[in-house]
């Protein structure tokens, strides 16, 4: 309903006060009964009813089953939860209805003025008042019966205006249902941005403790390999050590009997030499037989039987990967299709 919005000047506080009364839905004066949600915002009953009708198409009457619906501002896109009653149980904001009531008294009583209405262009002193249907387009009387519209069909422009506002209410219901189904959407995708991240670090988590479980067993089976290997170096070292320890004692004996030779092999005396010489070449030739003391085999100090071949283990690092199922993918299209619808 039109409530002479333009009849006041720019910037004045009754028009400040109009901006107030203006409901976001119809773009109208808020009409009577007046609904407050739980916001503190106001709607029309009416606007209230059709934004909640569309966002909850299976709630019928007050009678209906369902016990409740909820549906979102279009001021602050908050969420009202109403209950079996719907738009009915809402309250009535009585304060902002007198206040109504009394701005339209105050318009009602200011006589309009000349130039506040539209004015033809090419008629000046002729108002706006019907609507060409043909050109689709308001124009005055004097338009059809004299000017470019003579040939067109008219119609009353309130006729018209109604139409359109009803039509326009009606795109602004789809919209604002449009709007709240997105936001759901949104919501939903939300949800599944966060749980995304919680169930990445949970995998993470568990993938840490696998690849830490399997450091630990590799570690396990190093150190054991190793003491191992130590065991080995320890007998081989610890036998050629002991024949070392022979040939020490060999050699340390050889030399004193040198010596001894030496000696003899010095005297001047031919009964002196040869009282000793007999016994001594004896002993020497009894020590050149029994000098062959155990020897170690060629290669006995390789330790190429420890060697470990890890190429296999290797590989099988390289084809560690995750199992993807197939089912994700379809998940993934699945819902990119009904974002896109």
């Amino acid at each position: 309903m039109d409530f002479q919005a333009g009849i006041l000047q720019d910037g004045s506080p009754m028009e400040s006060l109009e901006k107030q009364l203006i409901c976001p839905i119809c773009l109208e004066m808020f009409s009577k009964p007046v609904v407050i949600l739980p916001c503190q915002h106001n709607l029309c009953r009416k606007c209230a009813n059709d934004v909640f009708q569309a966002a909850n198409p299976y709630w019928q009457s007050r009678g209906s089953l369902i016990s409740g619906g909820r549906f979102r501002c279009p001021s602050c896109r908050h969420e009202v939860l109403l209950d079996r009653h719907g738009v009915y149980g809402l309250q009535r904001n009585l304060l902002v209805e007198n206040i109504i009531d009394i701005y339209k008294q105050e318009c009602s009583s200011r006589p309009l003025k000349k130039g506040e209405h539209p004015m033809c262009k090419e008629h000046e002193d002729e108002r706006i008042n019907i609507y060409c249907v043909t050109c689709e387009v308001p124009t005055c009387s004097m338009c059809k019966v004299f000017g470019a519209h003579k040939d067109c069909e008219v119609a009353p422009l309130e006729t018209i205006f109604q139409g359109q506002k009803t039509e326009l209410n009606n795109c602004i219901s789809m919209l604002v249902a449009g709007n709240d189904r997105i936001q759901t959407i949104i919501s939903q995708l939300e949800d599944s941005c966060q749980s995304t991240e919680e169930n990445s670090e949970a995998a993470k988590r568990e993938l840490c403790a696998r690849f830490d479980a399997l450091a630990a067993l590799l570690e396990e089976k190093k150190s054991e390999l190793l003491q191992r290997i130590s065991h080995e170096q320890g007998d081989k070292t610890a036998f050629i050590q002991s024949l070392i320890c022979q040939y020490k004692e060999q050699l340390e004996k050889s030399s004193r009997l040198v010596e001894t030779a030496i000696q003899a092999a010095e005297e001047t005396g031919g009964a002196a030499f040869l009282m000793n010489a007999k016994q001594l070449i004896k002993t020497i030739v009894e020590a050149s037989k029994g000098a062959r003391l155990e020897k170690i085999e060629q290669g006995y100090e390789s330790m190429d039987a420890f060697s470990v071949s890890l190429d296999h283990l290797t590989e099988a690092v390289h084809a560690l990967d995750f199992d993807l199922a197939e089912e994700d993918d379809e998940y993934f299209d699945g819902e990119e299709e009904e974002v896109g619808e």
